[in-house]
């Protein structure tokens, strides 16, 4: 079992260290991340730079480049045998609802998804991170409950968040779909040192909805998240109502 991981904490995180550790008890590692943090790049892709892949003393690679950029490179020339998983992670706070849109984490998945490797990312449910070890044993059984199966689906990912409490108090695992959260009060205006306007993105507070199977709700009673997601957008729902509209003629 080859597993390729990756995150958008960077390689020094600590999310990605227990992630390697629990992954080695499953199969044979390769880490690839970003030198620095890249949290909220999304899929972004650098396009206009060359990367550079630094090979560190543990055997790990760091690129400069995000999380889609390491997922790339690995897959293309960093590793000589393709994977047979791609987990992203474990993420240094939650990725539920839009946050998939925004997330490197889940991009990093997703990049390993259209690469056609059945693809992980992991996330914990907070910035404080202190019960993130004691989720060692049950991370580890997840995990190789997951990889075990011959019958993962060939176009979806896994969206795990684990809950913000100590290991041993988490009821077990639910399957989830996205909830929703609504920022307020996320843009701060403020004057740089020469008296010019300026706005800094973040902050504010988070309104979660989604109902019972939503993944905030798993996480919020205690239980870890599992979400299944995939790559198509279309709201197939729709299709015949927007071709009704004639909008080709």
């Amino acid at each position: 079992m080859k597993i390729l991981l990756s995150n958008d904490d960077g390689i020094l995180a600590r999310g990605l260290a227990l992630l390697g550790e629990v992954c080695a008890t499953v199969g044979q590692v390769t880490v690839v991340a970003p030198d620095r943090e890249q949290s909220a790049t999304s899929h972004s892709l650098t396009l206009h730079r060359p990367l550079r892949s630094t090979r560190r003393v543990d055997g790990s690679f760091q690129v400069d480049g995000t999380p889609t950029d390491c997922v790339l490179l690995a897959l293309g020339g960093l590793m000589p045998e393709k994977p047979d998983f791609v987990i992203s992670g474990i993420n240094h706070g939650p990725n539920m609802g839009e946050d998939v849109l925004y997330s490197g984490t889940v991009a990093a998945a997703m990049e390993g998804l259209a690469a056609g490797v059945p693809s992980i990312a992991v996330s914990y449910g907070s910035f404080d991170l202190e019960y993130l070890e004691s989720h060692r044993d049950g991370l580890r059984r997840l995990i190789e409950r997951i990889v075990q199966r011959n019958d993962f689906p060939p176009e979806t990912l896994l969206n795990v968040n684990l809950p913000p409490i100590a290991g041993d108090e988490v009821k077990g695992a639910r399957i989830t779909h996205l909830g929703s959260r609504v920022f307020h009060e996320e843009i701060a205006r403020m004057k740089d040192p020469w008296g010019r306007e300026i706005y800094w993105i973040g902050g504010g507070h988070v309104t979660w909805s989604g109902g019972a199977d939503s993944d905030f709700q798993a996480v919020q009673e205690g239980f870890v998240s599992v979400t299944p997601l995939h790559v198509d957008l279309t709201n197939y729902k729709l299709i015949e109502v927007v071709r009704s509209w004639n909008l080709g003629t």
